[in-house]
């Protein structure tokens, strides 16, 4: 690849964070990764690098020492580092050894019995009537009830979450207006705060059964946590859990509903459910990117940077890279080695990965054994969120 560097070109940013790059992003991938890794002025004044390849993204998100994901990387109203997502090794690792657990796979297998039970209770809802909306009546409540249920928190909150959740990544203003959007994150960071002082008080007097009593209880260190750190571990957790099922949810079904070839792949056989999972979440990558800010001056493909830059590691971009998969642009089911980035790499690979996969997986598992033939709804075209791809309505019919 040939580097570039320039102050003058547009912000790529501009390009990634446009409705028409949420909804068909691929073109603008295509366009950075043969541009190399770019560096510009960004529209804040910061410097800033695009990394777009899967070698040059691999390699960002393996060293964050130089790029790291701490606080000043990215703000969206939280009151304290976001745990363990904001800090980087070697204090990392004392809270991944603290939440791992919490989140293994064999702890997350043992929920498949009453995942499978919450999403035919949702399609019972509505398989009668021959249609519904899937963002709101299916991609959003799965991860949301399991969220809660494992938290021990009380389902008469969700809306406040669902609130909460959209207004800290995709908050209602105009999407150039940083300062407003800015103004709507830092009041949600606080009322989260607020919610969950009060909950943590809760269960440090009457301990529960759920993660929210582990984290009230748990200790990194031999010393329990304190209380930015347990507020931080649940602000992390609630976006973490309520946003990126459901992305990425939407975002497989609508490419199903209109590939009816490779949807019947799955009715015809569930089996291949987990394989088309991961095949979508790399050629759908429903959170587009990631942003990091630079500690140690280091050179990446020929372009230097510097400390108090800004990377955006393109994710999306890195798991449509024909020289990491073949045919990358091709859907594959049947795709071999499929070490996409849609989880991330290296310390801060996702905490909820293995609980995100078993509800994607069930969820297709059952929707395609109950509601085979599907499609969008006549004239719709979906509109997804930039940064994650979450759609606005996923209108389904069927016979």
């Amino acid at each position: 690849m040939t580097p570039h560097a320039t102050a003058s070109e547009i912000d790529p940013t501009l390009l990634l964070f446009s409705p028409q790059t949420a909804n068909a992003p691929h073109d603008v991938y295509r366009k950075l990764r043969a541009d190399g890794v770019v560096r510009v002025t960004g529209f804040d004044g910061i410097p800033t690098v695009f990394v777009s390849s899967y070698e040059e993204a691999m390699w960002a998100l393996r060293h964050p020492e130089v790029f790291s994901s701490g606080p000043e990387a990215v703000s969206i109203g939280q009151e304290q580092p976001l745990i363990p997502l904001q800090v980087d090794p070697p204090d990392h690792l004392k809270y991944r050894r603290l939440l791992d657990p919490l989140f293994s796979p064999k702890r997350m297998a043992e929920l498949e019995g009453d995942t499978e039970r919450i999403v035919n209770e949702l399609i019972d809802g509505f398989i009668d009537q021959g249609h519904c909306d899937a963002h709101q009546d299916f991609a959003t409540p799965i991860p949301s009830a399991i969220f809660l249920s494992l938290m021990d928190l009380p389902r008469s909150d969700l809306a406040l979450f669902l609130k909460w959740r959209d207004e800290s990544i995709r908050p209602d203003v105009d999407p150039n207006d940083w300062e407003a959007a800015t103004a709507v994150r830092e009041q949600v960071g606080r009322d989260i705060t607020a919610y969950f002082e009060t909950s943590l008080d809760e269960q440090q007097r009457h301990a529960g059964n759920g993660i929210m009593a582990e984290i009230a209880l748990g200790e990194v260190d031999g010393r329990p946590l304190t209380r930015p750190e347990q507020l931080g571990i649940c602000h992390l957790l609630l976006l973490g859990g309520l946003d990126t099922v459901t992305a990425t949810l939407d975002c497989e079904l609508a490419y199903l509903a209109g590939h009816p070839d490779e949807r019947a792949k799955l009715v015809a056989d569930p089996a291949v459910t987990a394989s088309a999972v991961e095949e979508l979440l790399r050629t759908e990558s429903p959170v587009m990117m990631v942003v990091r800010v630079v500690k140690e001056d280091a050179e990446l493909a020929g372009v230097k940077v510097h400390v108090g830059d800004h990377a955006v590691i393109l994710i999306g971009a890195a798991n449509s890279d024909d020289d990491q998969f073949g045919d990358a642009h091709v859907v594959n089911f049947t795709r071999e080695a499929n070490r996409h980035l849609a989880f991330g790499a290296g310390p801060h690979r996702c905490l909820g990965s293995h609980l995100a996969r078993l509800e994607l997986r069930v969820a297709l598992e059952q929707w395609h054994r109950r509601i085979p033939n599907y499609r969008l709804a006549d004239g719709v075209a979906v509109q997804c969120s930039p940064g994650i791809r979450q759609a606005e309505r996923l209108p389904l019919v069927w016979s």
